[in-house]
């Protein structure tokens, strides 16, 4: 890898950290969730709304109710899965922001 610095390899010039999401939108007038993980979290929001996101999200408007930060793709992909997987947490996070919609 080259460095882009005058400071040579692996200065802190190089080391760009890139945050990713775990996220959760619901569609509007609608219980229906989607789970994702993207690095740039308005522009996949942008992306679903205007139906060019996951097939799933396609013809439907969404709101995002729920957003955790990781500094690495690796742990943001592991709680994508668990919180897919997980229909209980989904549900208790869906609950607490219909509770705060009232």
């Amino acid at each position: 890898w080259f460095s882009s610095s005058k400071e040579g390899f692996d200065s802190p010039r190089d080391r760009h950290i890139m945050n990713y999401y775990v996220y959760m939108l619901i569609a509007e007038n609608s219980k229906i969730s989607y789970v994702g993980y993207t690095n740039n979290i308005s522009k996949r929001i942008l992306l679903h709304n205007s139906g060019k996101g996951a097939k799933f999200t396609r013809g439907r408007k969404w709101k995002l109710i729920y957003k955790e930060k990781f500094t690495n793709k690796s742990d943001a992909m592991k709680n994508e899965i668990f919180l897919k997987k997980n229909l209980l947490l989904r549900n208790k996070i869906k609950l607490k922001y219909f509770n705060s919609q009232r």
